[in-house]
């Protein structure tokens, strides 16, 4: 199953609760495409950075080979975060009076703490290397963080997308954007705007914003089409055959489905063995009964169940054991 997604689609998104092997999964997955020939980019947006433990070699910001065909990055939250304020504040200091910029900074520094900054700067950055990776590889693999989070990055795109329009709207509805459009020439498409020359400083300041909603906007649309593009796009959920795992994983399916991503299969990790010894026979037999109990929303999609392994999964070679199971 995961072989096939990793074939079929430029991008797949591994998410699930925290601590069931997310960052295992998605890295043996885009290993074994990478075998396979295809050129892959795993992309890591936990704060927690479990991919260079992984791969035993330090990965940051840039995008680093690990092997033949295959290269990775982490996003930086607090980094990236500081870019897009700092992009944030030239466009606001672009823009706004030279007495308002004392406001402006100190808006700056509220927002960086406010809610929403980290996973705005965050979706934006995701934006950028789903671009990156669709146009320089082959398939791009998301190493996600835990449930929760990634359910809001993965609506945040639509509800961006609203928020731009309702500024865009507002900005109709004023008196200086209406002298504004009344000094355009323009075609029939918003992004070939043409402006008159001598135009008045405040129609001026008001064009620029409307040019970087605009651009905003489109930048919004984009990802959101593409991450509701199942012929592109497709999200695996990874979970472990216990209570809470399952129950998370059941709600992050509805939480996806809802913002219109399609969900291709769900991985069942860390199966204990039912023939290593009573307490793992045990142990197996409850697992059992909890996937018995599955819900059907995640009973009906594509499963496969991977094993608890016995050492420690690290490195190329461990990794490598592991994609030799997806085969």
């Amino acid at each position: 199953m995961l072989l096939n997604l990793a074939q079929s689609r430029r991008a797949l998104f591994f998410g699930g609760k925290g601590g069931v092997g997310k960052t295992s999964v998605a890295s043996t997955t885009a290993l074994a495409a990478a075998r396979a020939g295809r050129r892959v980019l795993i992309v890591s947006t936990d704060p927690a950075h479990n991919l260079g433990h992984l791969w035993q070699r330090s990965i940051g910001a840039d995008i680093v080979e690990l092997r033949e065909n295959l290269y990775g990055t982490e996003i930086d939250p607090e980094a990236t975060v500081e870019e897009h304020l700092a992009a944030v504040g030239e466009t606001l200091y672009s823009v706004m009076p030279e007495n308002l910029r004392g406001e402006v900074k100190r808006h700056l520094e509220l927002s960086r703490q406010a809610p929403g900054t980290h996973e705005a700067a965050i979706l934006e950055r995701i934006a950028d290397l789903l671009v990156l990776g669709l146009r320089d590889f082959d398939l791009v693999v998301f190493d996600t963080a835990p449930s929760g989070h990634t359910a809001r990055l993965m609506a945040l795109p639509e509800i961006m997308n609203s928020w731009v329009e309702g500024l865009l709207r507002n900005r109709q509805k004023s008196e200086k954007f209406a002298a504004a459009v009344r000094g355009l020439e323009h075609d029939t498409n918003r992004d070939h705007l043409v402006e008159t020359r001598g135009q008045d400083p405040l129609i001026e300041r008001d064009l620029r914003i409307r040019r970087i909603l605009l651009r905003r906007q489109s930048r919004f649309e984009t990802l959101r089409d593409t991450l509701r593009d199942a012929s592109l796009v497709s999200f695996v959920i990874v979970t472990n055959a216990e209570r809470m795992p399952v129950l998370e994983s059941a709600q992050l399916y509805e939480q996806l489905t809802a913002s219109g991503v399609d969900v291709g299969g769900l991985v069942v990790n860390r199966r204990s063995p039912a023939d290593a010894g009573s307490f793992l026979a045990e142990r197996r037999a409850l697992e059992d009964s909890t996937l018995e109990l599955m819900p059907s929303t995640l009973t009906g999609l594509p499963m496969v169940e991977l094993p608890l392994l016995p050492g420690e999964l690290s490195g190329e070679e461990a990794l490598g054991r592991f994609a030799d199971l997806l085969v």
